[in-house]
């Protein structure tokens, strides 16, 4: 049993060993989602060359399944907007070297009450997931029974298991019963907020949310504040820039919710920056959090591997402002040197002293850096 569990163990966390990438249809499509859209997402992800920044997930979100199941009881894709099928659609998505996701919910219905909920039908669904090839099950919280959370979303791990093909467990049960403090046993992300929207307001209380339960994420398991909104168009560029950059220091999945298929070049741009990425997917684990406000004015940090610090100063203000960084805020020694590099001007700052940082941050923006020690 000891033996069993810990391979168990394995499996459930090997597919989570850094936070997942890469892109899903709700933000954007919501229900009006076919075959034709996700295999031309996975055409672009491959042409932008996205998928060589670690963006893999092609996530098909709620809407995709038949109202019914079929007379064993199975799930089945809709015969209008699928008509191919999931198997063949996955077959298709790892031919591009990319995976497949798929949606379902701890209920008898999901939220969009368009396609049958797993709960009850968990062994089932989740063998078929696994004979399709599925390698993501983002599984929702509409429509059930009453019971906890963490008395359904386990059953649907264990089935998981079961089948043996690695699937990374997405929880989405909006952080109603706070899952950063159970997930970790259960799934390898567990949403902690409400579903995001493309404002700024819920970008900001989606960060807010997440920053506090930083302690619980590390690698094999995520606190996941929701997708991105980045291209969706109702924020500026400085506005979509800090959620980028939030969302890659609190270790949160980066799940692109835009069409990838017509991309700006802003777009393309935020989305692309690969040392921004690597913060995100730095092996060391740990998120960083919010670590000193006043104001409207905030400084977010984190460690990453090799003794380094990734820093966020952040203007919440309808003003450009002066932001400071104590080192004492950071877990630095004041009297500590560093070399301080911009992610967004890819380059060094010159003479940047010690003991403080001190910069001008535009409204709404964020300026971030990665702190490096100096060895003497």
């Amino acid at each position: 049993m000891i033996a069993s569990g810990r391979a168990h163990a394995t499996l459930l966390h090997n597919v989570a060993t850094r936070p997942p990438m890469g892109w899903n249809s709700w933000n954007k499509f919501a229900c009006d989602i076919n075959e034709k859209v996700i295999k031309e997402t996975a055409d672009a992800l491959i042409s932008t060359g996205f998928s060589k920044l670690g963006y893999e997930y092609v996530n098909i979100d709620d809407c995709w399944a038949e109202y019914k199941r079929d007379k064993d009881g199975r799930l089945v894709a809709n015969a209008t907007t699928f008509p191919s099928g999931i198997k063949a659609l996955a077959d298709y998505v790892h031919s591009k070297g990319l995976k497949l996701g798929i949606y379902s919910d701890a209920g008898f219905f999901t939220c969009s009450k368009r396609q049958p909920g797993s709960l009850g039908h968990e062994q089932m669904d989740a063998e078929t997931f696994a004979d399709w090839g599925v390698d993501y099950l983002k599984y929702d919280n509409c429509f059930t029974d009453g019971s906890k959370p963490e008395l359904r979303y386990p059953k649907m791990r264990d089935e998981l298991l079961k089948t043996g093909r690695p699937i990374f467990y997405s929880l989405c049960e909006w952080g109603v019963d706070h899952p950063s403090t159970w997930g970790i046993k259960v799934g390898n992300s567990w949403r902690t907020t409400p579903d995001i929207n493309n404002t700024w307001s819920s970008i900001l209380n989606r960060a807010d949310l997440n920053s506090k339960w930083a302690e619980y994420a590390g690698p094999g398991g995520w606190n996941d504040p929701d997708m991105l909104e980045v291209g969706n168009d109702n924020a500026t560029r400085e506005e979509y820039k800090a959620h980028f950059s939030l969302w890659a220091l609190m270790k949160a999945p980066l799940l692109i919710g835009c069409d990838v298929r017509s991309m700006s070049p802003v777009t393309m741009k935020i989305l692309s920056n690969a040392e921004v990425i690597a913060v995100n997917q730095d092996p060391l684990g740990i998120q960083g959090k919010k670590v000193y406000k006043y104001d409207g004015l905030e400084v977010w940090a984190g460690p990453l591997s090799d003794n380094r610090i990734v820093v966020i100063l952040f203007n919440r203000r309808e003003l450009s402002a002066e932001i400071t960084v104590k080192w004492e805020d950071i877990g630095l020694n004041p009297s500590e040197e560093v070399q301080i590099r911009n992610l967004w001007k890819h380059k060094n700052l010159t003479n940047p002293g010690r003991g403080s940082l001190t910069s001008s941050v535009k409204s709404h923006a964020a300026k971030m850096f990665i702190f490096t020690r100096i060895q003497k």
